[in-house]
């Protein structure tokens, strides 16, 4: 009755620990038994401080595997330095997308020819940790390293970091060249600044600034007499202006008074010219009549040019007719 007890504990013993060893399994590794992924490498060649094993893979902020071995390696022909960067990535995480990540090298370099590259990326700025980015830059030429060619993994080019793109174009300045400039030109502005001599300058500034307020002065001593001048002046010319408009006035008056009395003269000998149609016309009294007529008409004629002349230059009053050719006669 024992042995059966012994046999019945130590299965559920053995059963007990394999949960258990299941269990500490998939909390443990997160459940990643059970999910595939695909090991990539990438090569960089500048410093990839602040990348650790374990790092992220992101693909536009979306962790898409990680970083599992970081090593160096040297070109044996050129001794060159390379850092080969392993790392994974869980396709599960692209869903229909054009390009599928797997182990296929042909569908690897097709996302290649499309753009696929590897991109060092600052995962925290306080702590100065770096992350490794997926991404598609068409624009960037992919530049294959292929030391290893035993390699087992599909290879993804990379290209520099922002970071060491701004490192490039700082190393490329005449930083040296610029300087040099720099003093020189600081040494130009202290040898001017000293060759002036600030005494002199500010009796120059001092004197300039007194004959200035002497000019002044005279300026407004002479500008009195002047502008009352200019005041008396046209005061005088007001009053000349309103004499001249005054005369106009009378001289209108006139002018159509003495067309009235020309219109009523002629029409009066109009009247008697009618009256004497009976006389014969080769008469003297119908010859002084006619003549009569046409000097009234020439009058007339007359102050009316006299009155359109003054109506245009009323100022002929005072200064004459001028004589330009410009006048009516």
């Amino acid at each position: 009755m024992s042995e059966k007890i012994n046999k019945t504990a130590i299965g559920a013993f053995v059963l007990g620990a394999l949960a258990l060893l299941v269990a500490a399994v998939l909390i443990l590794g997160s459940g990643k038994l059970f999910t595939r992924e695909f090991v990539y490498i990438t090569y960089f060649a500048g410093s990839v401080k602040g990348l650790s094993v374990g790092a992220p893979v992101v693909f536009r902020g979306v962790k898409v595997g990680r970083v599992t071995d970081i090593s160096i390696m040297t070109n044996p022909q050129s001794n060159e330095l390379k850092i080969p960067v392993l790392f994974t990535v869980n396709p599960a995480k692209f869903k229909g997308t054009r390009v599928e990540f797997q182990r296929d090298a042909a569908a690897i370099r097709k996302a290649v020819g499309l753009g696929l590259r590897t991109q060092l990326q600052t995962q925290s700025f306080v702590t100065g940790q770096l992350m490794l980015a997926l991404d598609f830059f068409p624009e960037k030429s992919a530049a294959y390293v292929g030391w290893d060619k035993d390699t087992r993994y599909p290879e993804i080019p990379s290209i520099p970091s922002d970071i060491e793109e701004l490192y490039k174009i700082v190393g490329a300045l005449p930083i040296k060249k610029i300087a040099e400039n720099l003093n020189e030109t600081l040494a130009s502005i202290d040898q001017l600044v000293h060759s002036i001599d600030a005494k002199q300058t500010t009796e120059t500034l001092v004197s300039a600034v007194r004959e200035v307020q002497t000019l002044v002065r005279h300026v407004d001593a002479k500008l009195g007499p002047v502008v009352a001048s200019i005041t008396k002046t046209s005061g005088a010319a007001a009053a000349t202006l309103e004499e001249t408009r005054e005369t106009m006035v009378a001289v209108k008056g006139l002018v159509a008074t003495s067309q009235g009395t020309f219109d009523a003269a002629q029409a009066a000998l109009k009247q008697s010219a009618e009256t004497l149609q009976a006389y014969a016309p080769d008469s003297p009294l119908i010859t002084e009549l006619n003549k009569t007529l046409r000097q009234l008409s020439a009058t007339s004629r007359s102050f009316r040019n006299l009155s359109d002349y003054l109506e245009r230059h009323p100022e002929s009053l005072i200064r004459g007719k001028s004589g330009g050719k410009g006048d009516s006669r």
